[in-house]
């Protein structure tokens, strides 16, 4: 039997991402909209009656948990959200399937076989689904804060290139733009360092100058410079970088 699909983000790219990824892992499944916000969604779901609804936990206005709200008992729903692990406990505790940005293709999979089986049980979502998501949404509500940045998103040509954050050795200010640096190779971004700094996590990624932040995880070597600055190695990587003696606070514990 062939299933249908709606996908609902905010955001063209990760729709885009998203789409290729079901045609690559589920071929038969049928993508029968694509919605930019809540309010386009449940039209799509109202004309289409797909079986499964793919909603962004964050849009403006009508958002991701509005839509499921009025859905619950008429397709089986995915969230597609950017908090971090603490707070999609509170889907795992009710059962409620999700995907974290940047969705990966393991976790993508998993997704996919559950639903299938749910599938070929009923193609009706199981009595009490709006109670449970209802009771997830509210624990997700209390355990979660401002989400981080999960994902990059970098002009390669003529497309979007989505680097996850995890790749990324250094962030390095260049003239108007920031080049993100990995082990596949630099790409250019419109944002900041200032930006990156407030919306990055804290614990993962470090200023050490006002024109680079590191991903503390590859850092190979911290030393002092005859100048009194630091100096940083990065794991498979020949260039140092330099820290400011401003943050050299940072590296004491290490």
């Amino acid at each position: 039997m062939t299933y249908k699909a709606v996908i609902a983000d905010d955001e063209k790219e990760l729709r885009t991402y998203l789409k290729a990824m079901l045609a690559e892992s589920w071929p038969e499944l049928v993508i029968c909209g694509e919605a930019a916000n809540g309010r386009e969604a449940l039209e799509m779901i109202d004309a289409s009656r797909p079986q499964i609804a793919f909603l962004d936990i964050r849009m403006p206005g009508f958002s991701g948990l509005d839509v499921a709200k009025k859905i619950a008992d008429k397709c089986r729903i995915v969230f597609v959200t950017a908090y971090d692990d603490y707070a999609v406990e509170a889907f795992e505790r009710e059962a409620v399937d999700y995907l974290v940005k940047p969705v990966s293709k393991k976790r993508l999979t998993q997704t996919i076989e559950r639903l299938k089986k749910q599938l070929q049980t009923s193609l009706e979502p199981a009595a009490g689904i709006a109670d449970v998501i209802n009771r997830a949404l509210a624990n997700l509500q209390n355990t979660a804060g401002t989400p981080y940045l999960r994902w990059i998103r970098a002009q390669h040509k003529e497309s979007v290139r989505l680097i996850p954050v995890e790749e990324v050795d250094y962030f390095q200010a260049e003239d108007k733009y920031t080049l993100v640096m990995t082990a596949a190779g630099e790409s250019l971004i419109k944002k900041s360092i200032k930006e990156l700094a407030g919306e990055l996590d804290p614990q993962q990624f470090w200023q050490i100058h006002r024109a680079t932040i590191v991903n503390v995880f590859r850092i190979e070597n911290v030393s002092r410079s005859l100048t009194g600055r630091g100096v940083i190695t990065i794991k498979d990587r020949p260039e140092s970088l330099v820290v400011s003696r401003s943050y050299l606070h940072l590296f004491k514990q290490m």
